[in-house]
C-alpha cells in the first residue's frame, strides 16, 4: 500500500504520520501569502488610511489618558513592531508616552511574566509606556457599567474605562465564539470581568454549532455593543500568515475595519474542502500553550468530519489543560444538556469553563475526539472525555480500524485558525 509522509507542526518541532494515500481526501494549510517587506511601513499605511473614521493623530488631538488594549502571547500579533509606529502617532497628536498605558488583553489568561512582556512588546515599548496585565478576578480593578440590550453584566478594566481615549490592537482569525477574533473581542473578553466573559461565552453555545466562520451572529453585536459602551471605537488590527507575518492591517472604527479585515482573514485561512471526511487529523498550532487554546482545533475539525467521524487532535500543550481555569476537568465528563441544567441552577462556580465545557461535549455528542499530547497524559484525557494516544501513527491507525479500510481522511496542519468550507 502507497504511503504519503505528512508533517504536523507540534509547538516549536513536528510530528509526522504516514497515511494511506487512497485515503487522503487533502491535506489542508492556511493559504500561502507573502508578508509586507516592512511592517513599520505598512502600520504607517494603514493609520494614513482610516476605515470608517478620522486619523489617529486627529482623533488623539488634546487626550490626557491614553490606553492601548493588546493581545497576549496567545496570539502571533507582533505587537512589537506595530506598536512604536502606533506611539509615534500618538507623540503627533500631542500625547506624551506618560500619558499612555498598555493593557494586556488576557481575558481570562493568566498573567504574562515580565520576560514574556518583553518578548511580546519589544523593549521599545517597554521603555516607553507602562504595561499592565489585566486582573480580570479582581473586582476592585473592575468597573460595573450595567448590562446590554441582552441583559449582559458589562464588567471592565478601570483603566480602560477611565481613560478618555482607548484603542484595540490585534489580529483578525476565525474564532469559535464571535465568528472571528479581532475588532471588540479586545475587550470582551480581553479585558472584561469573568461573569462578563461566562455569558458571552454562554450566549455562544445556545447554537448546537459553533459560529466559527459566521460574520454576523448574537455574540459578534453582543461584543460591538459593549465595546462601544465602553468608548472602544478604533482598532488597529492585523491579518497574519500562517506564520505569523502581517499581511495587511486595518486601522480604523471599530466595526467598520474589522468587516474589512475579515475579507482578507478568509482569503488566507479559509479553505475549500470537496467532501467531508471519515477521520479528521488536526494540528492545534500555533495555539499550543494549552488546551484552553487548543481547543479551537476541535471546530474546524467538526465542520470538516462527518458526523460520528473520528477527529484526530495533535498538541503539545505544555502547560496542561488550563492554568486559570483547573476546575473545569470536574465538569467535562457531562453531556452538554447537563453542564446547561448545572449552568441554570447555580451548581457550577466557574461559568466561563462551564460555557467551553459545553462547546466540547458538543462536539463529542457528534465525533470521538482521539488526542495526541505530550502535556495531557491518559487520564487527563480520560476526564476531558478523549481517548489518548502516544503517537499520532498509532492514534491514525486505531481510527483506520474502527472506520475501515476505505475511510476518507483529511489534514488540517493549522486547523486551530483554519475555516473549512465544504464544497
Amino acid at each position: 500500500m502507497k504511503t504519503r509522509h505528512v508533517s504536523l507542526p507540534y509547538g516549536d518541532t513536528a510530528v509526522g504520520v504516514n497515511i494511506p494515500e487512497e485515503n487522503i481526501i487533502g491535506v489542508y494549510s492556511p493559504e500561502e501569502v507573502s508578508p509586507v517587506s516592512d511592517i513599520r511601513r505598512e502600520v504607517r499605511r494603514a493609520l494614513a488610511n482610516p476605515i470608517g473614521s478620522g486619523r489617529l493623530d486627529e482623533l488623539a488631538r488634546g487626550k490626557k489618558r491614553v490606553v492601548i488594549v493588546a493581545d497576549d502571547n496567545t496570539r502571533l500579533t507582533p505587537t512589537d513592531l506595530i506598536l512604536p509606529p502606533v506611539l509615534d502617532a500618538l507623540n503627533t497628536a500631542g500625547v506624551p508616552d506618560s500619558a499612555i498605558t498598555l493593557i494586556i488583553a488576557l481575558g481570562t489568561h493568566r498573567f504574562m511574566s515580565d520576560e514574556e512582556i518583553l518578548r511580546k512588546f519589544g523593549s521599545e515599548v517597554v521603555r516607553r509606556v507602562t504595561i499592565r496585565n489585566h486582573p480580570f478576578r479582581d473586582l476592585d480593578s473592575l468597573v460595573d457599567l450595567g448590562t446590554t440590550e441582552n441583559g449582559t453584566k458589562i464588567m471592565i478594566n478601570r483603566e480602560v474605562c477611565e481613560a478618555d481615549f482607548v484603542i484595540g490592537v490585534g489580529s483578525i482569525v476565525p474564532h469559535h465564539i464571535p465568528g472571528f477574533a479581532g475588532g471588540s473581542k479586545i475587550i470582551q473578553p480581553g479585558v472584561s470581568g469573568e461573569d462578563t466573559t461566562a455569558e458571552t461565552h454562554l450566549l455562544s453555545v445556545r447554537a448546537p454549532r459553533s459560529y466559527l466562520g459566521v460574520l454576523e451572529n448574537p455574540v459578534r453585536r453582543e461584543l460591538d455593543s459593549i465595546a462601544r459602551k465602553v468608548g472602544l471605537n478604533i482598532i488597529f488590527n492585523t491579518v497574519l500568515n500562517r506564520y505569523g507575518e502581517v499581511v495587511e492591517a486595518f486601522f480604523g472604527d471599530v466595526e467598520a475595519a474589522f468587516r474589512k479585515g475579515v475579507e482578507r482573514s478568509k482569503m488566507v485561512f479559509a479553505v475549500n474542502i470537496p467532501k467531508a471526511a471519515d477521520i479528521v487529523v488536526s494540528s492545534s498550532h500555533p495555539c499550543d500553550i494549552e488546551f484552553w487554546q487548543a481547543h479551537k482545533t476541535l471546530y474546524p475539525s467538526d465542520l470538516a468530519v462527518k458526523e460520528k467521524g473520528i477527529i484526530i487532535i495533535v498538541t503539545p500543550c505544555y502547560e496542561g489543560v488550563a492554568m486559570t481555569h483547573d476546575d473545569i476537568l470536574e465538569v467535562t465528563g457531562e453531556s452538554s444538556g447537563r453542564l446547561r441544567e448545572m449552568v441554570e441552577r447555580g451548581e457550577v462556580r466557574d461559568k466561563v469553563a462551564a460555557a467551553l465545557a459545553i462547546a466540547w461535549a458538543q462536539v463529542k455528542e457528534r465525533e470521538t475526539v482521539f488526542i495526541v499530547s505530550h502535556g495531557i497524559d491518559k487520564k487527563t484525557a480520560d476526564k476531558l472525555g478523549f481517548i489518548h494516544f502516544s503517537s499520532v501513527q498509532e492514534a491514525l491507525d486505531e481510527a483506520l480500524s474502527r472506520k475501515g479500510p476505505t475511510a476518507g481522511i483529511t489534514v488540517l496542519t493549522h486547523a486551530a485558525d483554519m475555516l473549512p468550507v465544504l464544497d
